[in-house]
């Protein structure tokens, strides 16, 4: 987000001598992207980034993938996935293509080691649970409904708060940003945007640790994780400036767009990266023509995958989905609101919906613990009204 921002002590000019009180330079850091062309945060060190006492390696396991066998709907009932571990060995890839995974986890545990994806930028969406993102930019308090973008690169660890905690993960292995059309020549989001960058939070307080001892750090690439041992305690950041650095936005502060009909889904749109988007679907009124249907009209994803992520409420066009369900609705096939539900819509004031969705414009592939979670009927469920027998999902949310 480009939003410049500072925190700590920097000197007055970039790339000049800043001495600590022994007479000492400080070590400067560029953390930049695109080669020195795209945005960068300058941080200033007490030790050297680059100063390691050991390595170790651990080789990755790639999610071993599902074939379900033809095209079609799939919704994948997940409030059940296990909790346990920490906000990383506690994700369960559910699908993935070679722009972005899709995850979730209940961790349980804090996380004794500091970590860092070399290879995504990752979005956290907080479905329950509070904690602080700690990392070398400072501390960011989150909490429930809160998206946290960290970008690659970044030695953070996530700290547990007051749980349970439920965290939806994207890895994205191009950067995640805000929708251009949001923003203007200069990158200010403009008046039509669903939120602006006083919705925006970013790390407000920098802790600098000055201590020796035994700390590891673990760096994600495509081929494994490589642990890193320090000697020094990698939060050692005196100050920083500039435009990289982890923020949040919550999804009670997105404001719905509406109309007099129906509005299609990129009004809900939030993030954009490497052939995919982010939407938040919020309470909202409905829309507000005398003949409007406010319930989705059919449509077909001729060239994109959409998932959705039910957070709470109760969602106008689906039934038998429940609070933590999952829909996929691939290429090539048309959905909609299931019977009955366009015509309960109509009249209705608004909805109390809340949910994420992403669209990737590449296949999915699906792994095999999604098809733990697969709810086999759900191809079939625009078969029957409401109550008949053959579709026999929960009907928490409408």
């Amino acid at each position: 987000m480009p939003i410049y921002h500072t925190l700590g002590r920097i000197p007055p000019k970039r790339h000049t001598q800043f001495r600590r009180p022994d007479g000492s330079l400080y070590v400067e850091e560029v953390f930049g992207t695109h080669g020195f062309s795209g945005n960068e945060s300058i941080l200033y060190h007490l030790n050297s980034p680059a100063r390691i006492v050991d390595i170790g390696f651990e080789p990755a396991t790639p999610p071993e993938v599902w074939h379900p066998g033809g095209q079609h709907h799939h919704h994948f009932k997940t409030a059940e996935v296990p909790a346990g571990g920490d906000a990383v060995s506690a994700r369960v890839c559910l699908m993935f293509n070679d722009d972005v995974t899709w995850s979730l986890s209940r961790p349980t545990e804090q996380m004794p080691y500091f970590y860092r994806n070399g290879l995504a930028d990752e979005l956290y969406f907080v479905h329950e649970g509070s904690g602080t993102l700690r990392s070398v930019f400072g501390a960011l308090p989150y909490g429930s409904g809160d998206y946290l973008v960290i970008p690659r690169g970044t030695t953070y660890r996530l700290e547990l708060g007051e749980g349970p905690h439920r965290h939806l993960v994207l890895e994205s292995f191009g950067q995640i940003e805000t929708p251009k059309r949001y923003r203007n020549y200069y990158g200010q989001l403009m008046e039509n945007a669903p939120f602006t960058q006083r919705d925006i939070r970013r790390p407000g307080e920098l802790e600098t640790h000055d201590e020796r001892g035994e700390f590891e750090v673990r760096l994600k690439l495509r081929d494994g994780v490589t642990c890193y041992g320090l000697d020094y305690h990698p939060f050692d950041v005196v100050g920083w400036d500039g435009y990289v650095y982890p923020w949040a936005l919550n999804i009670a502060d997105f404001e719905p767009i509406t109309g007099r009909v129906h509005q299609p889904p990129p009004v809900h749109q939030t993030f954009e990266g490497p052939n995919f988007v982010v939407c938040s679907f919020v309470p909202r009124k409905f829309d507000y023509h005398p003949l409007a249907i406010p319930a989705p009209y059919h449509h077909s994803n001729v060239d994109s995958e959409e998932v959705m992520y039910y957070v709470n409420g109760n969602f106008m066009s689906r039934r038998g989905v429940e609070i933590g369900s999952i829909t996929l609705h691939p290429r090539g096939i048309p959905h909609g609101p299931h019977p009955g539900a366009a015509e309960a819509s109509i009249g209705k004031d608004g909805t109390e919906e809340l949910a994420v969705m992403m669209d990737t414009f590449r296949p999915l592939k699906l792994t095999v613990a999604a098809r733990t979670y697969d709810d086999a009927r759900y191809p079939f469920s625009w078969l029957e009204e409401p109550g008949a027998k053959r579709f026999q999902g929960s009907d928490s949310m409408g």
